[in-house]
């Protein structure tokens, strides 16, 4: 092993114990799987696959663009496994710069060959992933994209986004297994006329960048066939880089099944739905009317820019809604497929053992490796991949408070253990997280526990521009 071969930012003793079989020649050529889009699934317990990141021209939404890629599609193709799964992803990296991947949302160790954002792979270089998903792992809707902190919106933007399923019980009710399952990938895009991604300036950064193109699993406006008596079952996932999404499907409820962790205990039902970066929700809509087409719309959404940052610089108090995707009735059902009033029990985690206070903040100054800008902090200081912030006891449960003082909503993800809100009442949610939105000038709670895995992990905001300009700390969980 050589420090050409992995860099874990600085320090090779970040990444101790992943053994040389992890890696293989440089100068990696593409896998006979790039160029078109796929479903990768586990046999016999063994998920064993190739991941190739690579720039180059993609068909996106019936158009050529100069994107990157996982396998040549973007969105990447679609991971399914089960709980209790042997993983192997051969990550090959043909990016013009260094990279990695995150298993968003995966409870996994942090370090090692695992979900492990410390590490660097170099241009051209080959990084052997290897680990199990925990045998009691909720099923649940998770994703694979790069996570090298200063490249991370970037490469996000560019389109390095798969979708990770583990199946397991939520899928085996009747009720959910009967309905008609589509994935929906949401991600926007800023292109030139030639289809090349437009770099975004700093005004655009310190907002967090958002494309004029949106598309929905690399198509603009897809139509989804509904039957009347029928039930769909939409799987959705934020894979852009800062735009809040507000979902509305035109005259038809949407009933939440799933939240980024995996089943609630049972269906709740939203006239709309706020989809922050990175969260996922399962919904179901069932087929109540008699015929016609009905609009999916992203309905305008102030992330706190119009409410008062610098006069809402970058954005548009005007917005108007946004068609997304099409509904359209076609056929009837054998019978009517009615909502399952039971889901799965989601325990509430025990009183906290200790507390802590993470204040969000931006000040102007000069940033380490990006020059004069925006920085944007946590109790007040930038990302230091060297430092440790937190310190946390393995089996220990916590409650955390973010303040947010600046004036934009900051969606705050922390790797490997998902969390439950706390409400209003004071009392955790049922339902599992991984990620908390802070409002502009407020402040938010959740409660979680630090389960099975040692090591250094990392909480950060999900625009991703805010994350590489600051707004990301180390976690340390000590035996």
């Amino acid at each position: 092993m050589t420090r050409r071969k992995l860099i874990a930012l600085g320090s090779v003793a970040g990444v101790a114990g992943v053994g040389a079989a992890a890696f293989s020649r440089r100068n990696a050529v593409p896998s006979p799987l790039a160029g078109r889009p796929q479903q990768l699934a586990s046999a016999g317990g063994v998920l064993q696959i190739e991941l190739v990141a690579a720039e180059q021209w993609v068909d996106l939404a019936g158009k050529q663009a100069r994107l990157y890629a996982f396998n040549g599609s973007v969105p990447g193709p679609k991971i399914e496994l089960r709980s209790g799964d042997e993983v192997q992803v051969r990550f090959i990296n043909n990016l013009p710069e260094p990279s990695n991947l995150h298993y968003h949302g995966v409870h996994l160790s942090p370090e090692g060959q695992a979900d492990n954002v410390f590490l660097q792979v170099p241009p051209g270089d080959i990084f052997d992933y290897r680990f199990q998903i925990p045998v009691n792992h909720p099923a649940g809707f998770f994703w694979v994209h790069p996570h090298l902190h200063g490249l991370v919106a970037k490469q996000v933007s560019r389109g390095l986004a798969s979708p990770f399923v583990i199946r397991g019980d939520l899928d085996n009710i009747p009720e959910v297994a009967a309905a008609s399952e589509h994935f929906m990938i949401l991600q926007d895009f800023e292109l030139d006329a030639d289809g090349r991604p437009v770099e975004p300036g700093m005004t655009a950064m310190m907002m967090g960048r958002e494309g004029s193109m949106i598309t929905v699993s690399g198509k603009l406006n897809p139509t989804y066939q509904i039957e009347q008596d029928g039930m769909l079952r939409l799987r959705l996932l934020n894979a852009s880089t800062s735009r809040f999404y507000r979902l509305k499907l035109e005259d038809h409820p949407l009933h939440v099944i799933a939240t980024d962790g995996g089943a609630i205990p049972s269906p709740e039902t939203v006239e709309d739905l706020v989809l922050a970066p990175g969260e996922r929700r399962d919904v179901l809509i069932q087929g109540t009317r008699q015929s016609g087409t009905y609009r999916l719309m992203n309905l305008p959404y102030d992330r706190g820019m119009e409410r008062g940052m610098m006069g809402g610089m970058g954005e548009s108090a005007d917005r108007k809604p946004v068609e997304l995707a099409t509904f359209q009735y076609e056929g009837r059902a054998q019978h009517f497929l009615r909502l399952p009033q039971k889901l799965i029990d989601v325990p509430v985690l025990p009183a906290s053992t200790g507390s802590r206070t993470f204040e969000l903040g931006e000040a102007m100054g000069m940033m380490r490796g990006n020059g004069m800008g925006m920085r944007f902090l946590i109790n007040g200081r930038e990302f230091d991949h060297e430092r440790i912030d937190t310190r946390v006891r393995l089996g220990s449960v916590e409650e955390w408070e973010y303040i947010n003082t600046t004036t934009m909503d900051h969606p705050m993800h922390i790797h490997t253990n998902s969390f439950q809100l706390i409400g209003p009442d004071g009392q955790p949610e049922r339902a599992w997280r991984d990620i908390i939105v802070v409002k502009a000038r407020s402040r938010a709670r959740l409660r979680i526990k630090f389960e099975e895995f040692t090591g250094k992990t990392a909480q950060h905001c999900h625009i991703l521009d805010h994350e590489d300009r600051g707004m990301m700390s180390t976690i340390l969980m000590e035996s």
